[in-house]
């Protein structure tokens, strides 16, 4: 046959057949009510990584009304004093003002990826918590170059003052940010994974809050979970910083990270009411060449 005027294509390719089954794999949507496993783990990266902020500066990642608070406050003894030495923002305010706007900078590219991409996909479930263990291992990596304490000595004294302690700060947050737009994209009882005053809210205020704990319901036990999660994130980091240092403290976050990047990739996926004759029917037609082309 002259391969001049052989066809093209008459069906696709195994390389391609394959590529087409993995990006469709990649593609598809994950059901949020079977993404507790993920979610929980969230809610304890949220616990760990607040608990490391908060003992080197008194700062939070992730809990941005806080530090809001805080600039308040800053604001107004910047107005209501005479005393120039007052009359500034003192390095815990600047480490706040720095992780309310990587926090904000986190979400908004986050967001923006997941709305291109699709929100409940496993590439981009997976692909953003990847995003955020690479941000915290180059959090890590900042600490350790900077040399400084992981434990402060007190309010008034944080062990973070350098320009590198500061970008590591805003990289926690940013990776924080990052997770709260996963949570509030799947809109469940896990809320944004990030700010849990509302779950407390939501807990006590639930009508099943004390029913007998043998019976499942659902959006009191995933709140609870929740809650200590973040709780039981909290108390390991803490431990973290005593025997491993901030920087030791992080890399275990980078591990728990990846492996959640993992675990979204097997999370039971949403179920497909497409017609199936008509599936096979374009997969049969896929790449084929029309008559009188």
């Amino acid at each position: 046959m002259d391969t001049a005027t052989a066809p093209l294509l008459i069906k696709p390719t195994a390389n391609r057949q394959a590529f087409r089954t993995w990006r469709a794999f990649f593609l598809a949507e994950v059901d949020p009510q079977h993404a507790t496993g993920p979610l929980t783990a969230f809610c304890f990266m949220t616990g760990f990584i607040d608990a490391i902020s908060f003992t080197a500066a008194f700062v939070w990642c992730g809990f941005q009304t806080g530090n809001f608070a805080q600039l308040a406050l800053a604001l107004a003894r910047i107005l209501s004093t005479n005393d120039s030495a007052q009359r500034v923002l003192l390095p815990a305010d600047l480490l706040a003002l720095t992780s309310i706007l990587a926090f904000n900078v986190g979400a908004f590219f986050g967001g923006r990826s997941g709305d291109r991409i699709g929100p409940h996909t496993r590439a981009w479930l997976s692909g953003a918590t990847l995003s955020q263990a690479l941000l915290t291992f180059l959090a890590a990596l900042c600490i350790h170059t900077s040399g400084e304490d992981s434990i402060s000595l007190g309010r008034g004294v944080p062990a973070w003052n350098s320009i590198l302690s500061s970008i590591a700060m805003g990289l926690m947050a940013a990776s924080l940010g990052v997770q709260g737009v996963i949570g509030k994209r799947l809109g469940t009882n896990f809320s944004t994974t990030v700010v849990l005053t509302a779950l407390w809210i939501e807990l006590v205020a639930d009508p099943h809050l004390f029913k007998s704990p043998l019976k499942r319901f659902a959006n009191r036990d995933h709140r609870v979970l929740a809650l200590t999660a973040l709780f039981v994130g909290a108390i390991s980091a803490r431990l973290g910083l005593i025997w491993l240092g901030a920087v030791g403290t992080l890399l275990m976050a980078v591990v728990v990270r990846v492996f959640v990047a993992w675990w979204w990739l097997v999370v039971q996926g949403k179920e497909v009411v497409e017609n199936m004759d008509d599936a096979e029917e374009r997969e049969r037609g896929y790449g084929a060449i029309e008559d009188g082309v």
